[in-house]
């Protein structure tokens, strides 16, 4: 069974940045990572010129392009509904962990990222899925678990220890 972690903090406080210490510190202790990245805006993975952009452009509803290194589904929405994150982890291959940064607003497990040099408030209280928060500073009477935020391997440990995931790696991958 997949678990689901997530990363939740205001922009500019370092969640891409975490992720991309936290998978190396994952996977060297035997964990499976993959991730879901939230976007606000319209964007774009494709370039405009090339075949699977041009098929997508034709109307296409998905185009999956492949070659020896990679291979990458792209779907349209073509005005459907905003899929939620369970419709969108139906997709993915099977892993131990999936690391989602965004879709704050849905109910699974998260660490917040804070920064106060940011300058907005804590997401916790309000978001009651949060389960411990990560800052590169300490942040005065918080009832969660606090972790320094340059500390990967230690959120790393935190997460599978949330995740239950101790139990399939064993201590012995600490």
């Amino acid at each position: 069974m997949t678990r689901v972690f997530g990363l939740a903090g205001w922009s500019g406080s370092g969640k891409t940045t975490l992720v991309t210490r936290l998978i190396p510190a994952l996977l060297r202790k035997g964990v499976s990572v993959s991730t879901v990245k939230h976007a606000h805006q319209e964007f774009d993975i494709d370039q405009p010129g090339k075949d699977s952009y041009q098929h997508r452009q034709a109307g296409a509803r998905e185009v999956l392009i492949s070659s020896s290194a990679r291979w990458a589904l792209m779907h349209e929405s073509r005005g459907a509904e905003k899929p939620v994150l369970a419709d969108l982890l139906r997709h993915m291959s099977p892993v131990d962990l999936v690391i989602v940064e965004g879709f704050k607003r849905e109910p699974f497990p998260k660490l917040e990222v804070y920064r106060a040099s940011v300058g907005k408030p804590l997401l916790y209280p309000d978001d009651p899925d949060i389960v411990a928060l990560a800052s590169d500073a300490p942040v005065a009477r918080l009832p969660l678990p606090f972790l320094a935020l340059a500390d990967a391997d230690a959120i790393a440990l935190f997460i599978i220890e949330q995740c239950g995931l101790e139990a399939v790696h064993g201590a012995a991958q600490r």
